[in-house]
């Protein structure tokens, strides 16, 4: 068949939103996407279609009804991107090569590249209830690689809720207690809090999120609840419900959900513990969102971009046309410049050693760029000498205690504001001269970029979907399977790295 279809309008679905063919929530008429096969073609970070293996390569596609298990039956399709027309929904239309029913395919001996399953089709009525087995990435001690091991995650207590792990982002602050460098670091303990997850089953008493709904774990819980004068507050989003507990690696009632091989108890991370395929989380830690955005872009939220971006719009407030600079730029950083430009700052000043690292920031809307290793002064004096009296707003994105002081000296004399949004080694002080705040300088911090978690998430995921907060260009490395995390991390080492994810 050489007729040009669109592969959804062929099986009767087209008035879906999809943002990729193969993304984490395909469902195509009764057919859901049960494996892709070496994607001979994938859309880049700019939204085109690019080629894999020559003009001559096609997509594909196995498509089931039933089960990963047990599929009742099983399509194998082949289809071939036209790149000349495109569909109303931005997809390449299809040339369906080779439609045909083959029940005697099983995907196990097709030599996948990725798994990817839909959540309205995922049964978890096997699981629901009893502890599950699956793979962990466990830290097992400071400055050690990772172990991939076989856990058991426990079923949900009261007000709980286990969750299928999608997708799994690394942030800096993982390292940084795999490190060493975190006060309350416990090990062993699984490490991850950025992740883009589906619920598997709630304990008793959870109301606002069921299995197969998409949610984002978050470390900075939302309890919500009347008597919580934080939650309840619009100056703060640091809820402390479940912070001491939380502290300490450990569930609201004071026990772990993940044991090892031989039942021995395995901390918990941030209230996430997302470097493993299944995790337990406080119900008030869960951001139910729209399962139109693919896991992988959505993860992201979960800590590095909201913050940087929540740092401009929530904790400084920046202005239309006010000036910025920003020290660091990793994720966080670019975010930061991100937000400022989407704020509609009129200059945005970006600071880094690694001159690479200004082309992304150009492009995501710096208007300069300072090496400071470079400088035969100080910074903050060279920012000041730019300006004349210093910049409205500065961001430190590095957790280096020097860095933090330059920050602050060259806000703006008499209103500048300095925001910290790195996270400093455990025992590091910040200082300077009281004459800096004298002179009408704010020194501030964030955590999460003050976003309340349950409400706030949803809300950028949407934004995101509608296409005025795009994240694509903060994936960087790309990574298939829990195992492949020391990988990630290696990556991140590289110094190229913003935001590497691993898919499970």
């Amino acid at each position: 068949m050489e007729s040009e279809y669109d592969v959804l309008d062929y099986f009767g679905f087209a008035d879906r939103t999809i943002l990729c063919g193969w993304d984490s929530g395909v469902v195509i008429g009764n057919w859901r996407l049960l494996w892709l096969l070496r994607p001979f073609y994938w859309e880049n970070s700019v939204g085109n279609w690019q080629r894999g293996r020559g003009p001559g390569a096609v997509l594909r596609l196995i498509l089931a009804v039933g089960t990963n298990a047990n599929a009742k039956e099983i399509l194998y399709l082949q289809v071939r991107p036209s790149f000349e027309k495109r569909s109303p929904l931005h997809l390449p239309t299809f040339s369906i090569l080779q439609p045909t029913t083959a029940p005697n395919i099983e995907p196990v001996n097709c030599h996948f590249s990725s798994a990817i399953t839909m959540s309205s089709s995922l049964d978890f009525s096997a699981t629901t209830g009893k502890p599950i087995t699956c793979n962990a990435m466990v830290a097992r001690g400071p400055k050690q690689p990772l172990v991939l091991e076989k856990i058991t995650v426990d079923p949900p207590k009261a007000g709980e809720v286990r969750v299928k792990v999608m997708a799994n982002a690394l942030c800096h602050t993982d390292i940084y207690t795999l490190d060493g460098h975190d006060p309350e670091g416990l090990f062993p303990c699984i490490l991850g809090h950025e992740a883009g997850c589906i619920v598997e089953s709630v304990g008793e008493g959870v109301k606002t999120v069921e299995p197969g709904d998409h949610v984002i774990p978050c470390y900075t819980p939302q309890c919500a609840l009347p008597s919580c004068i934080f939650c309840q507050s619009p100056k703060t989003n640091l809820c402390p419900q479940i912070r001491s507990t939380q502290g300490q690696g450990i569930m609201p009632d004071g026990t772990v959900r993940f044991h090892d091989e031989d039942g021995k108890e395995i901390y918990h991370f941030m209230g996430c513990s997302t470097m493993c395929e299944y995790t337990v989380l406080a119900e008030i830690s869960c951001a139910k969102i729209s399962k139109e955005l693919p896991l992988e872009k959505a993860c992201l939220f979960g800590c590095g971009v909201s913050t940087g971006l929540g740092a401009v719009w929530n904790t400084c407030k920046v202005e239309t046309g006010a000036s910025v600079a920003v020290f660091g730029l990793g994720a966080v950083g670019l975010a930061v410049i991100q937000g400022a430009k989407m704020a509609g700052a009129s200059r945005i000043i970006a600071v880094d050693v690694n001159p690479e690292k200004f082309p992304p920031a150009l492009a995501l809307g710096a208007t300069d760029t300072v090496d400071s290793s470079k400088l035969d002064k100080p910074v903050q004096s060279h920012i000041v000498e730019m300006t004349k009296w210093g910049v409205d707003y500065t961001f430190d994105c590095t957790g280096i205690v020097a860095v933090m002081r330059a920050a602050l000296e060259c806000a703006h004399r008499g209103w500048g504001t300095s925001c910290v949004i790195g996270v400093a080694a455990s025992g590091h002080e910040i200082s300077t001269r009281p004459f800096q705040l004298v002179t009408g300088r704010t020194w501030k911090g964030t955590a999460f970029g003050g976003f309340k978690s349950r409400t706030d998430v949803p809300k950028l995921v949407q934004k995101c979907i509608d296409g005025t907060l795009p994240v694509d260009h903060f994936i960087t490395h790309n990574f298939d399977g829990v195992q492949c995390t020391n990988d990630a991390i290696d990556a991140l080492h590289g110094g190229k790295c913003l935001r590497a994810v691993v898919k499970y």
